[in-house]
């Protein structure tokens, strides 16, 4: 097997194993009992937003939710609403299923590398985000002003991007997805933060991908919460 399809394979059965095994994470809610004030805060996304590769106070929605409730000394009750593998439509049935109270103080959304990794038709991605975008805004109790939808990292500053012949046409679709959503966020007043920079140096800083050389590591995410961190609290504190 050349190095290709090893590599293929072994992504593959990452994506079986997150599956299968992160069912129960599908929504992950982290509450908190010790604050005289508590936020309620729900994180909308795919591997990105559950954490692939890393622990599980590793992922960006728990290092926000530390970070916020150290310096803000209030509680920020969290949820999740991910998994690994999900394109725009797996999140919109997701979320459909969980019946939740439209009354959240904070939505993030971070969701549409699938899309692009499997070749599924850019309008398809358009339509679906169309719909997930004003389904977080109905969330975050009808204000578009609590909502944040993130950028989509680049995969192709990965060591995995290096099968690829052509890892500039990953970038290129990736600019894509992401001029799409950031027109849409602005045109319906949701902030867009952009943190694909990030990921695009995680060639040449390796400490930025985690262990299986594709998805963002700690270090990653505590670089996209740090650009969180002054949103949500102008976002919370207004």
């Amino acid at each position: 097997m050349n190095t290709f399809l090893f590599k293929y394979a072994y992504l593959v059965l990452i994506i079986i194993i997150a599956t299968s095994c992160s069912a129960s994470a599908e929504l992950e809610k982290e509450t908190n009992t010790s604050f005289e004030q508590s936020y309620s805060y729900l994180a909308l996304g795919d591997s990105y937003t559950i954490g692939e590769s890393v622990c599980d106070n590793c992922k960006f929605p728990i290092q926000l939710k530390n970070r916020f409730e150290t310096t803000a000394s209030s509680g920020l009750e969290t949820t999740i609403i991910a998994r690994t593998g999900w394109r725009t439509d797996n999140l919109i049935s997701a979320i459909a299923r969980e019946n939740l109270n439209p009354n959240f103080d904070l939505v993030t959304l971070l969701i549409g590398v699938n899309n692009q990794y499997q070749g599924i038709v850019f309008s398809e991605y358009q339509k679906d985000f169309k719909t997930l975008l004003e389904t977080a805004i109905q969330l975050a109790q009808g204000d578009a002003a609590r909502v944040v939808v993130i950028s989509i990292p680049d995969y192709a500053y990965t060591p995995f991007s290096l099968n690829y012949k052509n890892p500039e046409e990953i970038s290129s679709e990736i600019d894509r997805y992401n001029t799409y959503a950031k027109e849409l966020s602005e045109a319906n007043g949701v902030v867009f933060l952009d943190i694909t920079d990030i990921t695009r140096e995680g060639l040449s800083q390796p400490n930025l991908v985690a262990s299986d050389g594709l998805h963002p590591s700690k270090n990653a995410y505590a670089l996209f919460v740090e650009r969180l961190v002054p949103l949500v609290e102008n976002i919370l504190h207004k």
